[in-house]
């Protein structure tokens, strides 16, 4: 092979392999903002796989596993598909999040889920942005402490977000979306197993584990949010029991395995008491021992749970570790200084919204945390149109996000939605500054 030949094939690879070998060769180690950032990375790393991964990502593996073998095609296609009806596709998908108190990152299995089995471009991303977007808790808490008119702005800009975004997304590739709908329309009626009430009391035992493990505590110990903070693992418990008895009754799970399993998590649920995460765990991994290597629907369930949580959760974790490195952890600095961002994003210019709109969207946040450290910016200078920016384009959005987005729906699709978030967080919040600022 020539030289020239080499070059022509090779010269990708040989960059890249350069490029790491500089990186390498002059990495920064001993220098403090360096060391600080490797550290926060680190840390924002562990505290995600202890906060979240447990009780927020693995309950969605489950239910995005679920959609992918319970629910049918001709199901979806008919709610959420192309060709559905506008209203209710849209109505479902925009008012999700008053369902779903989640993060930009546990709704993403379920969006997968809900797209891979033949939802529509729209409605799946309108679902994506809402799910995270539109949290009572969340709205609430921003109304209390970033005042009503903030609150009031987040939440009417979230729902009007998630139906723009979704009709957008819907005529940027309509023809395509055609193209799926006719291809769909061809597939054959599927039998159906059981009634549509039996699934949906299955899908509504899953999400209540999932809502109410992460039920957040307010910020007052008093009135009935705090009542079911306090009660959050008995209801969850609770909701878990149902699964186990329909489990049973519906899918025809041997009941000796299913109440051995109960067994052993109650067990563990007195002996520690004091960490409720620990029975949780314990009950996940039984049931997950139970279903594996099933021949019936219940083993695909696992192989489909298995199959997003090889996709998606090194993605999310690599994208975690990057926005630590970045940007470190609130109040903890990363690479970038965060008097950068605080000083960018002062007053109410298109700029300063632009910036509070790609850095929100960049950065990760954890259902509820924005709210804090918007106090704090605010607090630092930052003006109340970029504020509300950021309140749009954040809690939706992160790095971690958008990686896994990329691998669901393509580069193309990804780059135009993250787009249409951070044009439209830019110019809400330039409105809004111009009234409230």
């Amino acid at each position: 092979m020539s030289s020239s030949t080499f070059l022509k094939e090779q010269w990708k690879p040989l960059v890249l392999m350069v490029g790491v070998f500089l990186a390498c060769f002059y990495l920064p180690v001993g220098a403090a903002r360096f060391d600080n950032a490797v550290i926060e990375a680190l840390e924002l790393v562990k505290w995600y796989a202890r906060e979240h991964v447990i009780l927020c990502l693995v309950p969605a593996f489950f239910i995005a596993g679920a959609i992918t073998v319970f629910v049918s095609q001709a199901s979806v296609m008919k709610y959420l598909g192309p060709n559905a009806n506008k209203a209710c596709a849209y109505g479902v998908a925009s008012c999700s999040g008053t369902i779903l108190a989640v993060c930009s990152c546990t709704i993403l299995p379920l969006f997968a889920g809900i797209y891979r089995m033949g939802a529509g471009l729209g409605p799946a991303t309108a679902f994506l942005y809402a799910g995270p977007a539109i949290n009572v808790l969340a709205i609430i808490l921003t109304a209390r402490v970033l005042g009503p008119d903030m609150g009031v702005a987040r939440a009417v800009g979230a729902i009007v977000f998630s139906l723009v975004i979704g009709l957008a997304m819907h005529f940027i590739y309509r023809h395509e979306e055609r193209d799926k709908a006719l291809k769909m329309a061809e597939l054959p009626e599927p039998e159906v197993a059981r009634p549509l009430w039996q699934n949906g009391l299955y899908f509504a035992a899953m999400v209540g584990v999932l809502v109410f493990a992460n039920w957040g505590a307010p910020a007052e110990a008093e009135g009935l949010w705090y009542e079911i903070h306090r009660a959050k693992w008995l209801i969850t418990a609770a909701f878990g029991i149902s699964l186990t008895l329909i489990l049973v009754a519906w899918f025809k799970v041997p009941p000796a395995r299913m109440l051995a399993a109960a067994a052993v998590t109650v067990i563990a649920g007195f002996v520690f008491a004091h960490e409720p995460m620990i029975p949780f765990v314990t009950g996940m991994i039984a049931l997950s021992a139970i279903i594996s290597g099933r021949e019936d629907e219940t083993g695909q369930w696992f192989d489909s749970i298995w199959g997003y949580a090889k996709q998606i959760m090194p993605l999310l974790l690599f994208g975690v570790l990057v926005a630590g490195l970045l940007l470190g952890r609130p109040g903890n600095e990363g690479l970038i200084p965060s008097t950068w961002v605080s000083s960018a994003v002062g007053g109410n210019s298109l700029s300063s919204n632009f910036i509070a709109s790609f850095a929100g969207a960049f950065m990760y946040f954890a259902t509820l945390t924005e709210v804090p450290i918007l106090q704090g910016l605010l607090g630092s200078g930052m003006g109340k149109g970029p504020a509300l920016a950021l309140l749009l384009a954040g809690p939706a959005l992160s790095l971690p996000n958008m990686l896994v987005i990329r691998s669901v729906m393509g580069t193309r699709k990804t780059v135009v939605f993250v787009s249409l978030v951070i044009i439209m967080a830019t110019f809400s919040g330039l409105i809004y500054g111009a009234f409230f600022g």
